[in-house]
């Protein structure tokens, strides 16, 4: 019993290291969307040209967003792949995998010959790259966020866990940034020839950052405390699918809310307001570009909040306004006034962060400790599949059949209760259990003062 008493006192893992799995679970979610911002605007801009040219030029371009939906398709491989392996090897070990595996293909993206040098190679390299980015990200984001939570303090797993969630607007906000300065600084034909590759080379500083930090890191103490209780699981995806399906359908349901939110707001809100109300891209981008500012620091701060209110309750209260807000976003924004967009903008982007500042502790607080790196990666994958992956393509096939946003404001309100149906399957944490994993951590050593 002393034994046991000593070792609940056993330390945390120190601030730096809890800095840094911050800022390493940070960096990788941002170089995922970093690509992700910048591969849309190439797939827009160049591919069709440059990959797949064709006498019809949407032809070329549609042939070459074809590419960016398979990086959508490669993930559940990377979910089922990377998830399984990091409850058997270990978080960090995964994570560094990821990191160098979507890094490498987005950089050699940047090297690729085009049509007119090596033929058909080279659409074919294009898709085989643009597969393997998709089966990195489906084993990052669960990863990132037990590498930041699993370091923190249980009782503050909101806040920590979000660290993962603030790289879509930071990956955004750089790609954009990038994207504006070599546009600013190149003539339009300069950065058709080679000025977007730069944008795809320069991911490279964001894996070597990234690696610089992670290389540095231990495996976190609850990983640690599975090898030393040998509790490690043989074989998690079938123990995933047998023991845990509410916990997975909870899972997943409660992403596509958020997901099918962020790509109203972020996505299609471009071609609404440039092509139905008639503003400048500029105009529209400026409006997106400030909420994802705020989101940046709403995020955190939602995740926060989420450690001092029911977790669940906070998530299904912003679900609901997710459901409501385009209604209002919508018939505000018809009057073609910025503001008034920009505004509409704002508020659906921040009702996205209080569903998505929580969403990563309360994915990953499903599963069982043992088999959280799996369980979180199938449910990213999965309900990307079901969520934002086809979100901008029913958004546009909605609004061009019944030519009004009804149909739009609609969908989001379904999406949203399909959120709400997920949270109500879902569990509050329990806290506890990682504590009790920590202090197996820390046992031998209490044991050994003891003695």
């Amino acid at each position: 019993m002393q034994h046991t008493q000593q070792a609940t006192k056993a330390p945390p893992p120190g601030r730096s290291g809890i800095r840094r799995a911050f800022f390493a679970s940070l960096t990788g979610t941002a170089l995922e969307w970093y690509d992700f911002a910048v591969y849309s605007a190439a797939a827009a801009l160049v591919f069709g040209d440059l990959f797949f040219p064709s006498e019809d030029p949407l032809t070329g371009t549609l042939l070459a967003f074809s590419t960016y939906a398979v990086g959508y398709l490669s993930r559940p491989l990377g979910g089922f792949v990377f998830g399984r392996l990091g409850d058997v090897i270990g978080r960090k070990k995964v994570l560094i995998a990821t990191l160098i595996l979507i890094g490498a293909a987005t950089f050699l993206i940047g090297l690729l010959p085009a049509y007119g040098s090596v033929g058909v190679a080279a659409p074919i390299a294009l898709v085989v790259l643009r597969f393997a980015q998709g089966v990195g990200v489906g084993g990052e984001w669960g990863g990132a966020v037990l590498l930041s939570s699993e370091f923190g303090d249980p009782r503050r797993r909101g806040f920590y866990a979000s660290a993962a969630q603030v790289g879509p607007p930071a990956g955004n906000l750089l790609a954009n940034g990038v994207l504006a300065a070599l546009g600013a600084l190149l003539t339009e034909d300069q950065f058709l020839s080679w000025g977007w590759r730069v944008a795809f080379l320069l991911s490279g500083v964001l894996v070597g950052f990234g690696l610089w930090i992670r290389a540095k890191l231990e495996e976190t103490p609850v990983f640690k405390a599975m090898q030393a209780e040998e509790t490690r699981p043989e074989a998690p995806i079938r123990e995933v699918f047998t023991t845990q399906p509410r916990a997975l359908c909870a899972a997943i349901l409660c992403r596509v809310g958020p997901d099918v939110l962020y790509a109203m707001f972020t996505v299609f809100v471009l071609t609404y307001a440039t092509g139905e109300l008639g503003m400048a891209r500029g105009s529209a981008l400026a409006a997106v570009l400030i909420g994802s500012s705020l989101q940046i620091f709403l995020i955190p701060l939602a995740g926060a909040l989420s450690d001092r209110v029911n977790r669940r309750l906070l998530y299904g209260c912003a679900a609901v306004a997710a459901g409501v807000w385009p209604f209002v976003f919508f018939l505000m924004a018809d009057g073609g006034s910025w503001p008034l967009l920009a505004f509409g903008v704002v508020v659906g982007l921040a009702i996205h962060s209080l569903m998505y500042g929580p969403q990563a502790a309360f994915i990953a607080e499903q599963f069982a400790p043992r088999l959280r790196y799996t369980g979180s990666s199938l449910a990213y994958t999965l309900a990307g599949l079901i969520g934002g992956a086809v979100a901008p393509l029913l958004f546009t096939a909605l609004l061009s059949s019944y030519d009004s946003w009804v149909p739009l404001a609609l969908y989001i309100a379904v999406a949203a209760a399909v959120t709400l149906a997920g949270l109500s399957l879902g569990r509050d944490p329990d806290g506890a259990t990682d504590e009790e994993l920590a202090r197996v951590v820390h046992a031998p050593e209490s044991a050994a003062e003891v003695s």
